[in-house]
């Protein structure tokens, strides 16, 4: 039975997940028409899952055929290159674009500075659509590098992003190799502000537990991160999709007292109740 169970601050969505969640429903509650995100709106089958049932499916590059003009599309709060953004508006389709101010603010410093003939580099996953969106910003030249191993700069001029959910440890090992090998540096800090919080406060939960559950789902980024962090200072730690999948032997151990819990970006509070009252049920009364 445990003692505790520790609910990190700023678990769940972020402001950008909610808001491109949000302006999706409200579109199907206010419209007969189809739906569409562009791409899945979030890294979590069970919100892709809740959405397709509500009637909000997803398109992508090779399915904007099928998008007519009475339609909607919503763009995820990952953001798309101004290309993409161009081929979506020649749909017809009404166009709803939720992408997160954090993103679009990457955009900007990306096309100013590579305007300005600036080489971009992104730290990030370059598989990221977020990191595939921002890299159209720049004529997808940008260098893309998760912690600047191997990384050679032959521009003189440069100038430094990161994944809005990449770990702060890596954008600054970037910025310290890239310093060393150009004249002219300049660097933004485009880790949100919810994802800094949401790392730090699972950082330090974990050093206070004996076992911790990161709750989300494994294509998500940002919460393989908070895995990553939470790793290092609890060897215990599980990253699980929902209740269904915490560890039997947490709940049946005698050495098991405190149990923590954080969750990524993408995962709704639907999911972390779940996994709370599973573990609140398994509590010393």
């Amino acid at each position: 039975m445990f003692k505790e169970v520790i609910l990190a601050e700023n678990a769940g969505f972020c402001f950008g997940v909610k808001r491109a969640v949000d302006t999706s429903t409200e579109a199907k509650k206010s419209s007969e028409d189809n739906i569409y995100t562009f791409g899945p709106l979030v890294h979590n089958k069970n919100v892709i899952n809740k959405l397709s049932a509500e009637g909000i499916n997803e398109v992508n590059d090779s399915s904007l055929v099928k998008v007519g003009k009475g339609d909607t599309i919503v763009i995820r709060s990952h953001g798309v290159a101004p290309q993409v953004m161009d081929k979506i508006k020649g749909t017809g389709a009404q166009v709803i674009d939720a992408t997160c101010p954090y993103v679009s603010a990457i955009h900007k410093n990306i096309k100013k500075y590579y305007d300005l003939g600036y080489q971009i580099v992104i730290v990030g996953d370059e598989k990221h659509p977020e990191v595939i969106g921002s890299n159209g910003w720049c004529n997808n030249t940008a260098i893309i590098t998760r912690d600047g191993s191997e990384i050679d700069i032959t521009a003189d001029k440069v100038c430094i992003v990161a994944q809005t959910t990449e770990k702060i440890s890596n954008l600054e090992k970037v910025k310290d190799l890239v310093s060393k090998q150009c004249k002219d540096l300049v660097t933004f800090n485009t880790i949100c502000s919810a994802t800094k919080e949401r790392q730090k406060s699972a950082e330090e939960t974990s050093k206070l537990v004996d076992v911790m559950l990161v709750v989300g789902s494994k294509t998500s980024s940002n919460t393989t991160k908070l895995y990553e962090i939470c790793k290092v200072n609890c060897d215990n730690t599980f990253f699980i999709d929902n209740s269904n999948e915490i560890p039997m032997w947490i709940m049946e151990s005698e050495n098991v007292k405190k149990v923590g819990v954080t969750a990524g970006a993408s995962t709704p509070d639907w999911i972390i109740q779940g996994v709370l009252d599973k573990l609140y049920g398994n509590m010393e009364k």
